[in-house]
């Protein structure tokens, strides 16, 4: 698969709704599913860093993925899942089992964490998972939570191995490495925002596309950001940017997904803003003001 799959707009990171007693609420997820492609998503992400993933059973992994998997078979939507970890081999394991996930159209993968291997690990890392995987990959490049800055070089090259299809981009920023790296993009390697705040700009560099857990509100404007940039509207898009990225920092003022859950509870969309822990639910005042940046999108 190349960047055609990837790139005509957001894919949503779904979190994961749980009931009051904190099991997960499969109808609910269901329901928000299939709100955002309705509203203007254009595919979902299930199991990925929003969804809680770490905090999830095997058999929860399990029903979260063939739920989402139904919703995007319904409306022909795409599906990325989250598969991998910092172990190659077990990495391999987990992306052959979306073999059993025919709606998957990549998979979500991140740099591996904790043991910061070299460049030239994590290029054999990803080369061993491309080789094996039965779906593309995508890379999740986020150093702030694996501890591993990779340069544009490492990203170029990667993005040239057979069954890597694109990065989520969220190095917290736009640097000089994003700007070499933007400026010599392999073919078929689709860059997607992965940092909501930076989504405008990254998409005026020529980005292809976002993967925003921001769209879980206002997914229709996330998707007409997209649009007025690839159509080439500065003026729209740089107004439209500009608001939407006041809504995702008041969506990240606590530990995502805290302050979204609490917004989708607020609205009545999904039955409790709870998490699990180490993560705890966001508390009023950055809901409320979340709440207000949203209302403030108002035409």
């Amino acid at each position: 698969m190349g960047r055609s799959k990837l790139s005509s707009g957001v894919h949503v990171p779904l979190i994961t709704p749980f009931t009051a007693s904190g099991e997960v609420d499969v109808a609910s997820l269901e329901t928000l599913a299939h709100e955002l492609l309705a509203g203007g998503a254009a595919g979902l992400v299930a199991l990925g860093t929003t969804a809680e993933v770490a905090t999830l059973t095997a058999d929860e992994k399990a029903r979260i993925v063939d739920a989402v998997a139904g919703v995007c078979r319904e409306h022909g939507a795409p599906l990325m899942v989250g598969a991998g970890n910092n172990d190659t081999a077990a990495s391999v394991e987990a992306l052959i089992a979306l073999k059993a996930v025919p709606e998957a159209v990549a998979a979500l993968t991140l740099v591996p964490y904790f043991t910061r291997p070299s460049e030239a690990g994590v290029i054999a890392h990803f080369t061993e998972l491309a080789a094996a995987s039965p779906v593309p990959i995508v890379i999740y490049h986020i150093p702030y939570r694996t501890g591993q800055d990779l340069s544009a070089s490492a990203l170029g090259r990667l993005g040239r191995l057979p069954g890597i299809a694109g990065v989520k981009y969220a190095t917290g920023g736009i640097t000089g490495e994003t700007v070499e790296l933007m400026a010599d993009l392999p073919d078929d390697f689709a860059v997607m925002a992965g940092d909501d705040a930076f989504f405008s700009p990254l998409l005026a560099m020529g980005a292809h596309g976002g993967i925003l857990a921001s769209a879980h509100l206002a997914v229709g404007s996330f998707a007409e950001l997209v649009r007025a940039w690839h159509s080439g509207d500065a003026v729209t898009a740089a107004a439209l940017g500009h608001r939407l990225s006041r809504l995702s920092a008041a969506l990240f003022t606590e530990p995502n997904p805290a302050v979204i859950k609490g917004v989708l509870h607020a609205q009545g969309r999904i039955p409790s803003a709870g998490l699990r822990l180490p993560l705890l639910p966001a508390g009023p005042e950055a809901v409320a003001g979340a709440l207000s940046a949203f209302e403030d999108l108002a035409p």
